[in-house]
């Protein structure tokens, strides 16, 4: 990780859960980190509880970024007041739980899982790449906190994923056209999907997971590891897709 020593990682959805664990992991690794969400209390927290040298390498910054012009602007500030971001790890994602496609009056959560699942990892790497290739910068790593989900389609009785599997299909399909883009721009910037199986974040809701109460799960901690192991590989490696899963998982 020494070459990532004082580099900008900008981390989105950092709030919780797999957010907040990279968070803690990239800056006791020696990054500056700018943590993004919409809970900018849960932000400060996250500072607070941050050993002194760490906090002062943490940045909080509110942003929602399921709205471009919040993504635009966010950027904009972390070049003109860190230089630019290095590494960006699209964590932010949401679903909603019982909303199924054929759900009547669904027209709302559905728009709303594809702003940020899809759209805002868009354009949160979009300005990220910009900023890299502006800056001259050749040895950027976008990764995308994609999932299980994305590849195949549980069948869990009772139950549907709705949007959120389609979803996390385009991330797969949006990261292999990324790492295209990059090589047609003679950029060295790497990209890489991480899809963990259930983890153990708000995302999930406890409610039906009253329904699988001995489901194995990974921690937060678990993904952020996955992470840090995917940015420090050798320049000439590329971990395109990674699938973790807990021990044990069987849906």
């Amino acid at each position: 990780m020494d070459r990532w020593l004082n580099r900008v990682a900008v981390v989105t959805g950092a709030s919780s859960g797999i957010g907040a664990a990279c968070c803690r992991d990239l800056v006791a690794k020696g990054l500056v980190v700018v943590g993004l969400a919409r809970r900018e209390d849960r932000l400060q927290e996250l500072k607070d509880s941050l050993p002194a040298d760490q906090a002062k390498r943490f940045h909080v910054r509110k942003c929602d970024v399921s709205k471009e012009q919040e993504v635009i602007a966010t950027f904009a500030w972390i070049d003109s007041q860190l230089g630019g971001a290095d590494v960006l790890v699209n964590n932010a994602g949401i679903a909603r739980p019982g909303v199924g496609i054929t759900t009547d009056g669904n027209t709302d959560a559905l728009r709303a899982i594809l702003d940020t699942n899809v759209l805002a990892v868009s354009w949160c790497t979009r300005e990220a790449f910009r900023s890299l290739q502006k800056r001259n910068i050749n040895d950027g790593h976008v990764v995308i906190v994609n999932s299980v989900a994305g590849h195949r389609v549980p069948n869990v009785p009772g139950m549907t994923l709705g949007m959120y599997a389609p979803s996390k299909h385009a991330i797969t399909a949006l990261t292999e056209v990324l790492r295209q883009e990059f090589i047609n721009s003679k950029s060295q910037t790497k990209v890489t999907s991480i899809s963990p199986g259930a983890v153990d974040t708000e995302i999930v809701d406890k409610d039906v997971m009253l329904n699988f109460p001995d489901l194995p799960m990974l921690r937060s901690e678990d993904v952020a590891d996955a992470v840090s192991y995917c940015i420090q590989t050798p320049p000439n490696v590329q971990i395109h897709e990674l699938m973790i899963k807990p021990v044990g998982e069987t849906i």
